[in-house]
């Protein structure tokens, strides 16, 4: 069964596998002891802070293991805020960052704390001159992250980097997604990895804090790993990690050329097999593996649900899912489509025969989805007559059904007439105005009467 969700988890490396199997042997005694088991584990925990500081781009003593990305995120977030109190309390970041930024953030504002989110374009970029200027004498932290978790997309983090050395400001680096393929670019001051993302075991994370930049380390002190990470290390899984990420570095250049072009083929492939795509995401400057796009009129749970019939596992961003009411963050920033969103993430070694089912497949889950929902086919021409107002009410109805009503109604009317949506479905701000984008009709915004229930959507056909 082909696994394309390497974004969420990859696979584990046959590398990492062996390491972890050897090093259950000789890695399970206290590194802190001085007697001949502890001195054998301390061995290993040195060798594979070597081998992955070696890999981040940082000296040995500035990398900190961690139980996991998530925790290594948290972590560096509060320590370096905590250590730059005396100069301001502002946390800059962006608006794509992965959950565990915004939760930090969070905490930080909740804390008394105060949060700048700089947005992005529709690939998802983040301006780098728009960074910059969020940078005021205040702020304490910058948060970037090297590429999106969820479309791809690459960032400006080298620009980013630079601005904040002027600013005299500490950029932390979201890494997770981008370290098997590389290094990261920059002056960056912080640095966050994690292992499951590159074939590594679960339960490792790393945080790199180079020398030079203010961190205090928040919460009860732990003499290992320098306070910053307090508890027993998991020295197999540690080794396993670091050897798997030195693995997958030697495979990178190979691999991410081989993987661009199948990515490239569904990029190109899905318009074509499947109407009303949109392809989400910076076509050129992202991740070698990842591709995203998003099927108007389909549920977005249905869909992953017949992909995962037909032998295909892939992620959404989609509000209809089971795992959430609302659309992805990133998504709603970007302002595109979220309903039918699909996420494709390839795992090293995945076959060329494998995408070439996916495509195959995929036309047929999506029609079948479509018409079980009742939506429409694209009109070839507008209907004659006078413009006028149509009202439609899809007060109860969720995700789709909002867009497809609408849909349906513009596709009735003659061009110049409004056609309002009275939605009580939060989605339904994001994606009928993306909706108008992609149809190329014009979205006229909410209208301004208060209501009890719901907004209400207008919108203006054109074409």
């Amino acid at each position: 069964m082909p696994y394309f969700d390497a974004a969420s988890s990859a696979p584990l490396h046959p590398v990492a596998r062996e390491a972890l199997l050897a090093a259950l042997d000789e890695g399970w005694a206290d590194p802190a002891r001085l007697y001949r088991e502890g001195r054998r584990a301390r061995l290993l925990l040195d060798a594979a802070r070597e081998t992955a500081a070696e890999a981040v781009g940082c000296r040995p003593d500035e990398l900190v293991i961690t139980p996991s990305g998530t925790r290594a995120v948290h972590t560096g977030v509060a320590g370096a805020l905590a250590g730059r109190r005396r100069v301001g309390s502002r946390l800059v970041h962006s608006a794509v960052e992965h959950s565990s930024v915004l939760h930090a953030a969070e905490a930080h504002e909740a804390a008394g704390g105060t949060v700048a989110v700089v947005g992005c374009d529709r690939t998802g970029r983040v301006a780098a001159g728009e960074f910059a200027a969020a940078l005021s004498p205040d702020t304490a932290l910058a948060v970037l992250q090297s590429a999106n978790h969820e479309v791809g997309t690459e960032q400006p983090v080298a620009e980013a980097a630079e601005a904040c050395r002027e600013a005299g400001v500490p950029l932390l680096v979201d890494a997770a997604q981008s370290l098997a393929w590389g290094p990261v670019e920059g002056a960056w001051s912080l640095l966050t990895g994690s292992a499951h993302k590159w074939g590594g075991p679960a339960g490792v994370g790393l945080l790199a804090v180079r020398k030079g930049t203010r961190f205090a380390h928040q919460g009860p002190a732990d003499e290992r790993e320098s306070g910053r990470a307090p508890g027993f290390e998991n020295i197999p899984a540690v080794v396993a990690a670091a050897a798997s990420l030195r693995a997958v570095r030697a495979e990178a250049a190979a691999e991410a050329a081989r993987l661009r072009g199948l990515v490239d083929r569904i990029r190109s492939r899905v318009p074509e097999l499947v109407p009303d795509v949109a392809v989400v995401g910076d076509p050129v400057r992202r991740l070698p593996h990842l591709v995203t796009f998003s099927c108007l009129y389909v549920d977005g749970e249905t869909l992953l649900h017949a992909l995962d019939r037909a032998g295909f596992s892939v992620s959404s961003g989609s509000s209809c899912t089971s795992s959430t009411l609302t659309p992805s963050h990133v998504l709603k920033a970007m302002g595109v489509l979220s309903e039918g969103n699909v996420r494709v993430s390839l795992p090293a070694g995945t076959a060329e025969a494998d995408v070439d089912r996916f495509l195959a497949v995929l036309p047929d889950a999506v029609a079948g989805i479509r018409e079980q929902l009742g939506a429409p086919a694209r009109p070839a021409r507008a209907p004659e007559g006078a413009a006028g107002e149509v009202v439609v009410d899809a007060l109860g109805a969720r995700c789709p059904v909002p867009v497809i009503e609408l849909a349906k109604a513009v596709a009735e009317v003659p061009v110049g007439t409004t056609v309002t949506v009275l939605s009580d479905d939060e989605v339904a701000a994001l994606d009928i105005p993306a909706w108008c984008w992609t149809q190329g009709q014009e979205y006229l915004g909410e209208a301004p009467e208060p209501r009890e229930r719901g907004a209400a959507y207008v919108v203006r056909r054109r074409v």
